[in-house]
C-alpha cells in the first residue's frame, strides 16, 4: 500500500528548536545519541516504549534512519539551566516526544507518544507541555486532526497523562497489551482552538544551529 504523508514532516524539524516556557524540543541529531542509548538500556523505559535493545552503533543507525524518514518527527526534550560557571542557559537532555504519519487512510492523522526518561523531570508538567506544544506545531504546521496515542496496559501514569489532555480510549489490544486513545481536533471547537493558539504564543521558533543545510528539507 502507497501511504499519503505530509511532505514535511521529519525533516522539516531537523534545524527547528521549539522553545516553551519550561521546556525546550530539538531535533534529534548525532550528539545526543550516547544519551539516548543510556536511556534504552532502561527494561523498564524499554517496555513503556515498546523498544526493543539496540547496540550504541545501532543506535546511531536508527537517529540517522530517522533522520530521513518523511513519516517520523522527533524532538528530543529538553529543560534549560544555568552552566557550571552559571553563565549562558544549557539545555539537559530528559526525553523526546514523537509523531509517525502511519495511518493508511488519513495522511492528517498521527500517532504521538512521548518519554520523560529522567526521573528528576517527572511529575514537574514537562510531559504535559512537551505535549501541548508537539500537538499544537502539528496542528499548525503539519494540519493534523486527529493524534492517537497506543499505551501499554501497566502504563497507568501515561494513560492517565493523556486522558487529562482530553484524549478517550477508541480500542484495546490484548495481542499487544495496549490501549489506544484518541484526539480529535475539531476547528470548530473555539475553546479548543483558543487552547492552542495559547500553547502557540507561549512558543518560540529558534535554529538548532546555523550550519544546517535546509536545502533538502520539505519534500
Amino acid at each position: 500500500a502507497h501511504f499519503s504523508f505530509p511532505t514535511n514532516s521529519m525533516r522539516a524539524n531537523a534545524n527547528l528548536v521549539l522553545v516553551g516556557p519550561s521546556c525546550v524540543l530539538v531535533p534529534y541529531r548525532n550528539e545526543h545519541v550516547d544519551v539516548y542509548h543510556g536511556w534504552m538500556r532502561d527494561p523498564q523505559l524499554r517496555e513503556a516504549t515498546a523498544s526493543e535493545p539496540l547496540t550504541l552503533q545501532e543506535e546511531f543507525e536508527m537517529q540517522q534512519s530517522w533522520s530521513k524518514d518523511e513519516t517520523k518527527c522527533t524532538f528530543i526534550v529538553c529543560v534549560p539551566g544555568a552552566d557550571e560557571e552559571g553563565g549562558a542557559e544549557k539545555n539537559t537532555m530528559v526525553g523526546d516526544v514523537n509523531l509517525f504519519w502511519n495511518d493508511h487512510e488519513s495522511a492528517n492523522t498521527a500517532e504521538i507518544e512521548i518519554m520523560i526518561a529522567e526521573p528528576v523531570a517527572r511529575r514537574k508538567g514537562i510531559a504535559q507541555q512537551a505535549l501541548r506544544m508537539m500537538m499544537a506545531y502539528a496542528i499548525k504546521d503539519h494540519g493534523v486532526n486527529k493524534f492517537v496515542a497506543k499505551i501499554g496496559f501497566d502504563n497507568g501514569e501515561s494513560q492517565n497523562l493523556f486522558r487529562k489532555m482530553g484524549f478517550a480510549e477508541t480500542s484495546t489490544s490484548d495481542v499487544f497489551r495496549e490501549r489506544t486513545l484518541s484526539f480529535r481536533v475539531r476547528k470548530d471547537d473555539a475553546g479548543l482552538m483558543n487552547e492552542v493558539e495559547t500553547t502557540w504564543a507561549q512558543v518560540s521558533r529558534e535554529k538548532y544551529d546555523d550550519e544546517e543545510d535546509n536545502s533538502d528539507n520539505g519534500a
